[in-house]
């Protein structure tokens, strides 16, 4: 009969290293799918691929997170060491290190807004960079040609504009740029806006403008690349941006911060009557200016006038004008008697030409010129012959000597098989091939009989 043997020793099972990390993961994302959590940041660490790692702790413990680039993007604020925040997101394992982590899917600040902290972040910076500095501001012309707008063609913000602009100077210009004022894109378009308007020709200044709202209604305006447009415009901006308790990082940053669009306008233009009153003002302080600089310089003169050394001065111009007379008087005597004595050897000299035969002696030098060109025409004559001569001879010498020619008499050149010319029967043996050259063709022969 077999007995039944039972085994009670416990079996055991072996994870390798990534198996228990992933257990492990699978639990945490299983237990701790969506937590808050609230600590200090520290050790933040940016990465070139856009996440943000760092470590949220506490006074006795610390957990390091990771907020991936998808989820960073929307974050309203700049994280920095220090910073508390409330973190919302999901616990796992980076099995790579075997180190638990927060996925982070939402980042606050603790006790402040995100947008007020993204707010307060951006104001600092563009401070430090000298965008608010009252140097770098530019004045508002006096009396602007074009006013550009830009702000939503919608709404009471371009009405109200229009209507201050109609009632205090009729006949100024506006162009509109229209823009969203809020929402997804708005900043972009706002930074188009001013750019463009900045291009046109004759716009003076320029008005951005939307109705208030909350933080994140205005936050278009908050913005840095808005910030950065602003600080870049070669004409002067005036911010109205919501109310007047409503303050923006545009507010900052432009020339002139006004607390409305309708106060916008009316800083930019104002009334015809003040400024005619003004200019009437300026001209009549400029006359009363102008009329007592003109009676002090009278009385001035009538000072320097009644002075010794002008009484002194007008004697000595007296004396010098006689004696500028006596010389001038000088100056014409001699130059009279230089011009009597140039006219006297002009008429001696142009009577000795007259006598002198110009036809005659051009008559003669004619004749002397015709017989050197007689000569020369029969020098050459000669000279052409006697070449011709002599190049009928060396022709005539040549033809001679022409091998051809000699071959044309009835003589030929026989050559042996390596080429050579055959002088003597000796140079050759019988049987050898030679080729001959006649005046006409050449022929190829045997050699037969060697006489010596």
């Amino acid at each position: 009969m077999e007995q039944a043997f039972l085994d009670f020793k416990p079996q055991r099972k072996i994870y390798t290293v990534s198996e228990i990390s992933e257990e492990i993961r699978a639990v945490f994302e299983e237990q701790f799918p969506d937590v808050w959590i609230a600590g200090e940041i520290s050790n933040f660490r940016p990465a070139g691929s856009g996440h943000l790692y760092f470590t949220l702790k506490d006074a006795k413990s610390q957990l390091r997170a990771v907020c991936f680039r998808s989820q960073a993007r929307y974050l309203k604020f700049k994280p920095a060491d220090g910073l508390s925040v409330i973190a919302r997101g999901q616990l796992s394992v980076y099995e790579a290190r075997g180190e638990y982590q927060l996925i982070v899917e939402l980042l606050e600040p603790a006790g402040l807004g995100a947008l007020q902290l993204a707010f307060e972040q951006l104001k600092a910076r563009l401070a430090a960079d000298g965008l608010f500095d009252s140097a770098r501001k530019k004045p508002l012309p006096v009396l602007p040609r074009t006013v550009g707008i830009v702000t939503s063609p919608t709404g009471a913000v371009i009405r109200d504009i229009l209507r201050v602009l109609r009632r205090r100077f009729r006949n100024i210009n506006a162009l509109l740029y229209p823009v969203r004022v809020q929402g997804e894109g708005a900043s972009a378009e706002i930074v188009e806006g001013i750019r463009c308007l900045n291009r046109w020709p004759g716009v003076d200044v320029l008005i951005v403008a939307r109705g208030g709202g909350s933080l994140e209604d205005l936050w278009a305006f908050n913005e840095e690349a808005v910030a950065r447009a602003i600080a870049g415009s070669r004409v002067p901006v005036v911010s109205a941006v919501g109310h007047e308790t409503d303050f923006t990082i545009a507010d900052f940053v432009a020339d002139l911060r006004a607390p409305t669009p309708s106060a916008a306008a009316e800083l930019v233009v104002r009334r015809r009557e003040e400024f005619e009153a003004e200019v009437e003002s300026r001209a009549r302080h400029l006359g009363q200016s102008a009329r007592l600089r003109l009676a002090d310089a009278r009385h001035r003169l009538r000072e320097l006038s009644a002075h010794r050394v002008f009484q002194t001065l007008a004697t000595r111009i007296v004396q010098r004008a006689q004696r500028v007379d006596e010389a001038a008087a000088a100056l014409n005597s001699a130059l009279a008697q230089r011009l009597g004595a140039a006219r006297q050897q002009f008429l001696r000299t142009a009577s000795g030409v007259v006598r002198y035969d110009f036809d005659r002696l051009l008559e003669v030098r004619r004749g002397v010129l015709r017989e050197c060109a007689g000569c020369l025409d029969s020098a050459l004559d000669t000279a052409l012959t006697a070449h011709r001569n002599r190049l009928a001879h060396h022709r005539a010498l040549l033809e001679e000597r022409n091998p051809m020619a000699i071959l044309r008499r009835g003589y030929s050149i026989t050559r042996d098989g390596a080429g050579r010319i055959v002088r003597d029967a000796g140079q050759v043996a019988a049987g050898s091939e030679v080729s001959i050259r006649l005046a006409r063709g050449e022929l190829d022969a045997e050699v037969k009989i060697v006489k010596p």
